[in-house]
């Protein structure tokens, strides 16, 4: 069972994958692990398209079964059929954004605000997730998400608003039984 998790910035993706991986003991692949190069200021160097793509396929294809989390979107058509469940995870922007917020505060602590160069960055990555329930931003936007997993080869379970992790995690188990 491949499974791919999918959703704006802090939908619960990276959450959900990894609750599903730890109660399937299966492993979790983050696509953003893939598609940035670890640097000191973290999110900020973009790996070569054709060498984060030949990653995830590598550490894919060494698993049966495995969960990918975040957006393949603009990773190739090939993506539309490697998995067996697709999952998309919507929450509204206020709840998504506050949740942002947050977790840029506690990964990085104060520096967001008192680096210029960090506070910057931040402000920018903010103003990037805010614009991604207008389909006509022409970055990563619902639009687009919906148009992706509208047409991939596997079943989509779409999780709309703010479920707990218990929940999202019983929706998808649900949704693998009854693929068996």
């Amino acid at each position: 069972m491949k499974i791919h998790i999918m959703g704006a910035s802090c939908a619960g993706s990276t959450t959900l994958g990894q609750a599903l991986a730890d109660k399937l003991h299966i492993p979790y692949f983050d696509t953003d692990d893939h598609f940035w190069v670890k640097t000191g200021i973290p999110y900020t160097v973009k790996r070569e398209p054709t060498l984060r793509i030949q990653a995830l396929k590598d550490d894919m294809a060494k698993q049966e079964s495995c969960i990918v989390g975040g957006s393949l979107v603009s990773w190739g058509e090939e993506w539309k059929a490697m998995f067996d469940l697709v999952v998309f995870l919507y929450l509204p922007a206020e709840i998504r954004l506050n949740r942002l917020k947050a977790r840029e505060v506690e990964r990085y602590g104060d520096t967001i605000y008192t680096d210029p160069v960090r506070n910057q960055l931040y402000k920018d990555f903010i103003a990037w997730a805010a614009k991604y329930d207008d389909r006509n931003f022409t970055g990563r936007n619902i639009g687009i998400h919906e148009d992706w997993f509208g047409s991939v080869t596997c079943p989509v379970l779409q999780i709309r608003g703010d479920k707990t992790v218990d929940e999202r995690v019983e929706m998808v188990l649900a949704a693998v039984d009854s693929l068996k």
